[in-house]
């Protein structure tokens, strides 16, 4: 197992870090238990979940991963040996329930406070450890779009949610602050607002990388080096798809696709090619291709830790398990010969 340091901070975390979003819906609060029991005994020492988790979200799952989180943390009396990270929801007006009154989340002090609450009284702590926005507060074109479309709307300023979060590391109930689903832009302003203001700075931005997502390679990335704001690489496996099991319109049972036909990210023009493209190369060189996309991630210099998730322990073994692939000169060049050829189908 390796360690890496969490942005600018004294933090070590594993390389690998556990995703927990299917605890709630597709998984039971046992099943999470046995998954967090067993990547724990690997060596890992972080997990990754949000209020808004299980996923797909609606009112009846909403919060039921850091409540799995939180029972476990009861059970085996180990909060200091985990990393949490868990993230406060942007702006969005139709997700009506996370919040009492009803009227959306946002990135102000009244829902912050709110949802940070919540989700330590879910979790059984008092304390998160890296704490994220989940999206921007801001109107953008996320999850899925390349394409910048700039509309005028309310927001709140980014040195106003900055300040409230610094008031949540005053009061020790965070150690760290990170983004997610977020842009150059954003990262920029983030930054200069906290060396202007003298304000917490961001350790950490998660957004989506893999082998047919590779956006944030272009400008994201530097600000990764230069600056230590680490990738958390969160969908590793483009959502199941790098492993093979939707090939040819497959549609395995219990599969995410199977229940909730979500995943049109990766439907899109040349997906299906580039896709396949990577499926083939792994069975040329005898590789499990859910393997192959995973130590793909690990192996870039900007990853801070590549999120992995599962549904069942034979997954999550063979997820732990990949990063112990030898990755060689000729593989990359393998990868970059086909991402040259197709590069990010899906945004």
């Amino acid at each position: 197992m390796e360690y890496r340091k969490l942005g600018q901070s004294d933090i070590q975390v594993t390389n690998i870090c556990l995703g927990t979003m299917t605890w709630g819906e597709q998984n039971s609060e046992a099943e999470g238990h046995e998954q967090m029991d067993y990547a724990l005994d690997r060596g890992i020492n972080f997990f990754d979940t949000a209020e808004m988790y299980a996923v797909p979200p609606r009112p009846e799952t909403q919060g039921s991963t850091e409540k799995i989180i939180g029972t476990w943390f009861q059970a085996r009396k180990n909060r200091d040996k985990v990393i949490l990270a868990t993230k406060v929801s942007g702006r969005n007006a139709q997700l009506t329930w996370p919040r009492d009154s009803g009227d959306g989340t946002m990135l102000d002090k009244a829902n912050i406070h709110e949802a940070i609450e919540k989700s330590l009284k879910r979790l059984q702590t008092d304390y998160i450890d890296l704490y994220q926005l989940h999206w921007p507060d801001r109107p953008m074109n996320l999850f899925g779009g390349l394409n910048y479309n700039h509309v005028e709307a309310e927001t709140i300023p980014i040195e106003e949610t900055l300040d409230v979060l610094a008031g949540l590391v005053k009061e020790g109930k965070i150690r760290r602050i990170g983004l997610s689903n977020e842009t150059p832009w954003g990262v920029a302003k983030f930054l200069s607002a906290s060396d202007a203001l003298g304000l917490p700075r961001i350790a950490s931005i998660q957004n989506v990388y893999n082998l047919v997502s590779r956006a944030f390679e272009m400008g994201l990335s530097e600000f990764a080096m230069r600056d230590q704001v680490g990738l958390l690489a969160y969908s590793p496996l483009a959502q199941g798809y790098l492993t093979g099991k939707y090939r040819n319109g497959a549609l395995p049972e219990g599969a995410r696709k199977t229940l909730f036909n979500r995943l049109q990210r990766y439907e899109g023009p040349g997906a299906e090619r580039a896709i396949n493209s990577y499926l083939d190369l792994a069975e040329n060189r005898g590789l499990d291709p859910a393997q192959l996309a995973i130590k793909f991630c690990d192996t870039r210099p900007f990853v801070t830790s590549t999120i992995i998730g599962a549904t069942s322990m034979e997954q999550l073994k063979t997820d732990i398990d990949a990063f112990d692939l030898p990755w060689t000169d000729e593989l990359d060049e393998a990868v970059h010969t086909l991402h040259l050829e197709q590069p990010n189908p899906c945004p």
